[in-house]
């Protein structure tokens, strides 16, 4: 899933900073996330990180 997330947001054109910022999910835990050393984010942190990529749960998944 990390891998998806970092793809995401660099198409977006966003820093891990910017992302952090605008999903309200800390930047250190936005780059664990990404990098996967945190492998299964919380339901609430894996909500936040689609909402700010305007894509679904299930299309973050996959």
């Amino acid at each position: 899933m990390g891998e998806n997330i970092k793809k995401r947001r660099t198409k977006l054109g966003l820093s891990q900073e910017d992302f952090a910022q605008k999903s309200g999910v800390k930047y250190t835990t936005l780059t664990k996330i990404e990098s996967g050393v945190i492998k299964t984010p919380s339901v609430l942190m894996v909500e936040k990180i689609a909402k700010a990529l305007g894509v679904s749960i299930e299309d973050l998944l996959k």
